[in-house]
Order: structure tokens, then C-alpha cells, then sequence
């Protein structure tokens, strides 16, 4: 049987951001936490879809502790609103689920300049995190989960002489590179808590090849493309459904045994049962990892300084 959301411990009186909880696994996960009792902030850009997925999780539990808030990750901008809008509205943050992403589109440019599935993959999360550090460092017990996909097995590190791959892009290239960048973020993040003994963690999933929206997404923005028929196919025939891709997130995120630096994801890699699985070769690529961090905040403006944050007061 391995991990349901039946081993979620209780998750009365926590907090927890999703991003992209307007559908598919970040609705799943919002579901899940809140039938724990977590109170639950779904933060999402299409604001429709938002409130149908509100609706939907009230049907079933007409209890559940959950709100909406707009967040739109290619907007540095819409990052700023939402946090503010958290850091001056709550005096905790348990969890922050950095879910959301696009997958496999033509080259397009989020409002800031950033070829867009680095842009809202990574550097919207990175932008979102940085934001809400002193809370989730003031939040004992506080976690950071990453999604990442067999997709950064592919993908290259980040070039400082050109993030945003111009002249050189293609569609997946860019996402295994927006995929390795969740992976090294995750892990260099978990670094620079434990170098500040924060109370926080910082773990990252992979929810293997699940049947959402994701790949219809990458279908309807490609106008077809064949690449993305097959994935779409893939997941509709042999894809696992939504509740259990959100396992490996919901894992990371709540399971006690679980420890910052880890990743969860399917045991027979795209899927299977949630359960964690080793981290090697480039996966640890120090480089990397001190590359990302640097181009991401020279690209946001926003350093990921821990220490800062934990000496920042709490309103």
C-alpha cells in the first residue's frame, strides 16, 4: 500500500501556501492538508479556476480552513503583493509548497524579461521564498518543498552569460533547465538553513508523471506540438491520477521522518508508491548550485539571506 495522505499527521493550527492550487496536484494537496486540519492558502494566477477548486474542496468539507489569494509567478511584481499581503496577515508559516509551473511551451517572456519556465518555475518560487523567509524561519518545524521532474535529468545548469537561453532555446531544453534549477534550489536553500541553524527545511518531490492539466496545457500552447501529444497520451493511458501524484509533495512536506535535503517521488521512478529516493551524481553539483543562486539574485534583486530573516521582527 506505502504513504496515503491517511499518514498526514494532524495539521491543526499550521499554515500552508500552495501555489498553483487552482487545479490538479496543488488542488490535491490543498484537499489533502486541509482534511488535516491545516489551514490552507491557495495561491493561484487564473482566479476562475481558483474558486471553482475553493468550491470543490468546501463540497466535501464544508469545514475546511482554506482562502484564496492571486499569485501570478511571472509577475516579481504579484510575488511582492502576495507576500506582503502573508508576512502582514499571519504570525506563522508551516509549509510552503512551491508547486506551481509551466511545462513544455514556446518561447515566451514573463512581465519581467525572463524566458517564462525559468521565470515562473524557478525564479517566481525563488522570488516567493526569499519573501517569506522570516516568517517560515520564525515557524518551528517550518518546510520548503521543490517540485522537480525526471525532466532535470536533461537539463543543463543554468549559464550566468545567459539564463534565459537566448538564441539557443527550445521547449524542453528549457524545462529541464527550469527542473535541474528547482532541484539545486531546493538543496542549496537547505544548505543556507543549516548554516544558520534555522528551524526550517528544505526538501524537494517529484510527483512523477501524473494525469493533470499540465500536459493539455503544453498541448494547447504548442498548437499541437507532437512532443507534447505524446506526453499528454502518456499520462492519460499509464499516468497516475492527481491524488496520488500529490503524494510525494504531501510526503516531503508533513511526513516526520522526512529531513531537509531528501526527495520523494514514485519508487519506480514516473510511478509507484511516494517514497525517497537517493540524490546523486549532479544532483550535488556545488557549482551549480552557487551559479543559481547567484544569477537568481542579480535576475530578482532578492538574496536568499538567512540569517537576515531570522533577525527580522515578526509583526
Amino acid at each position: 500500500m506505502g504513504w496515503t495522505a491517511n499518514d498526514i499527521p494532524d495539521q491543526t493550527g499550521r499554515i500552508a501556501m500552495v501555489t498553483g492550487a487552482n487545479g490538479g496536484l496543488g488542488l490535491e494537496i490543498s484537499r489533502a492538508l486541509a482534511a488535516k486540519g491545516c489551514h490552507v492558502v491557495m495561491a493561484a494566477r487564473n482566479q476562475t479556476k481558483a474558486q471553482k477548486a475553493f468550491e470543490d474542496i468546501r463540497a466535501g468539507q464544508p469545514g475546511a480552513s482554506i482562502e484564496i489569494r492571486e499569485l501570478d509567478l511571472g509577475s516579481l511584481a504579484s510575488v511582492e503583493t502576495l507576500a506582503t499581503g502573508v508576512l502582514t496577515g499571519f504570525d506563522r508559516l508551516d509549509l510552503l509548497i512551491n508547486n506551481a509551473g509551466v511545462m513544455g511551451i514556446p518561447r515566451a517572456e514573463t512581465s519581467d524579461g525572463f524566458e517564462m519556465q525559468f521565470g515562473v518555475n524557478h525564479l517566481g518560487h525563488y522570488a516567493l521564498t526569499a519573501r517569506l523567509l522570516p516568517l517560515l524561519t520564525a515557524t518551528s518545524g517550518s518546510r520548503v518543498v521543490a517540485v522537480t521532474s525526471t525532466a532535470r535529468h536533461f537539463g543543463k545548469p543554468v549559464d550566468p552569460d545567459n539564463p534565459h537561453l537566448n538564441g539557443i532555446y527550445t521547449e524542453w531544453g528549457a524545462y529541464g533547465q527550469s527542473k535541474l534549477a528547482n532541484l539545486h534550489f531546493a538543496l542549496g536553500l537547505e544548505q543556507r538553513l543549516r548554516q544558520a541553524n534555522a528551524p526550517t527545511e528544505s526538501l524537494v518531490a517529484h510527483p512523477g508523471l501524473s494525469n493533470t492539466d499540465l500536459q493539455s496545457h503544453s498541448v494547447r500552447e504548442t498548437n499541437g506540438g507532437a512532443s507534447q501529444r505524446f506526453f499528454e497520451w502518456l499520462a492519460q493511458h499509464t499516468g497516475m491520477s492527481p491524488v496520488r501524484g500529490a503524494l510525494p509533495q504531501l510526503r516531503a512536506a508533513t511526513d516526520p521522518k522526512a529531513h531537509g535535503g531528501e526527495l520523494y517521488a514514485p519508487r519506480f521512478g514516473n510511478n509507484g508508491p511516494a517514497v525517497r529516493r537517493p540524490l546523486v551524481g549532479r544532483s550535488h553539483n556545488q557549482d551549480a548550485i552557487d551559479t543559481l543562486f547567484a544569477v537568481s539574485e542579480a535576475e530578482t534583486g532578492l538574496a536568499i539571506d538567512v540569517a537576515s530573516a531570522m533577525a527580522e521582527p515578526q509583526s
